[in-house]
């Protein structure tokens, strides 16, 4: 492993410990001020710019405080000169979720970027699966 893609796993678990205990500081702090987001809920066309991505975390940190959980199952980093991608499983949900569905994980892609020697996430995609759909 190189040392980018060293830093950038520390970064993305720096984050997910934030997004776990609800710090909103640590949540934006290595996000790029044009972060793009595409995240489960509503809007569909996403969340753009730091402020936007920043509006959206208080709700997923109620929801959260009600006994969820939000914990990085699996991590792949690649990194090569000034971009870098990641993507994650985790494991993002309530007690009855996982009781109805104990395979349920959160996909998450990040892109990155190399700025000024700082690694920062200029997109962030979360999904779960939708099983709703028939062949």
């Amino acid at each position: 492993m190189s040392d980018d893609e060293k830093q950038i796993r520390i970064l993305i678990e720096r984050w997910a410990a934030a997004v776990h205990i609800g710090d909103l500081t640590g949540v934006l702090s290595d996000h790029a001020p044009d972060i793009v987001m595409f995240d489960v809920p509503p809007p569909n066309e996403g969340v753009r710019g730091i402020d936007a991505y920043r509006d959206v975390w208080p709700g997923f940190f109620e929801w959260q405080s009600q006994g969820a959980m939000f914990d990085i199952v699996s991590l792949e980093v690649a990194a090569a000169g000034d971009v870098a991608f990641a993507y994650a499983l985790l494991l993002c949900g309530t007690a009855e979720d996982f009781a109805t569905d104990p395979a349920k994980r959160l996909r998450l892609t990040l892109g990155l970027r190399k700025q000024n020697g700082r690694w920062v996430v200029v997109h962030e995609h979360h999904s779960f699966p939708d099983f709703s759909i028939e062949s």
